[in-house]
C-alpha cells in the first residue's frame, strides 16, 4: 500500500484572456482619425458624426477631433467627433 497519495492531475486548469471591450476613449480627449473609441458587443452605443463602426460593431475614429458623448433617445447614447477648429483653419489655409 502505498502511504503517499497519488499526485493525480486536473481538468480545470486553463482559462483565457478577458477581450477587452470598453469604453476606450472618454468624452473631451482628442482622438485621431482611425482611433478606436468603443469596444463593444452589439450597439450599447451607436456611431454619430464623424464615426465608423467595424464589422464587430467597433466604434472608430474618421476624422481628428474631440471626442463627444450624446443620449439621442431614451435608452440610447452616440459617440461623435467634433473637428478641432484649428485643425480646419491650418487646412483652410494650405
Amino acid at each position: 500500500m502505498a502511504h503517499k497519495k497519488g499526485q493525480g492531475s486536473t481538468k480545470n486548469g486553463r482559462d483565457s484572456r478577458g477581450q477587452r471591450r470598453g469604453i476606450k476613449m472618454f468624452g473631451g480627449e482628442q482622438a485621431r482619425a482611425g482611433n478606436i473609441i468603443v469596444r463593444q458587443l452589439g450597439t450599447r452605443i451607436h456611431p454619430g458624426r464623424n464615426v465608423g463602426m467595424g464589422r464587430d460593431y467597433t466604434l472608430f475614429a474618421k476624422i481628428d477631433g474631440l471626442v463627444t458623448y450624446e443620449a439621442f433617445s431614451r435608452d440610447r447614447r452616440r459617440v461623435s467627433i467634433l473637428p478641432n477648429p484649428a485643425a480646419n483653419a491650418t487646412s483652410a489655409s494650405a
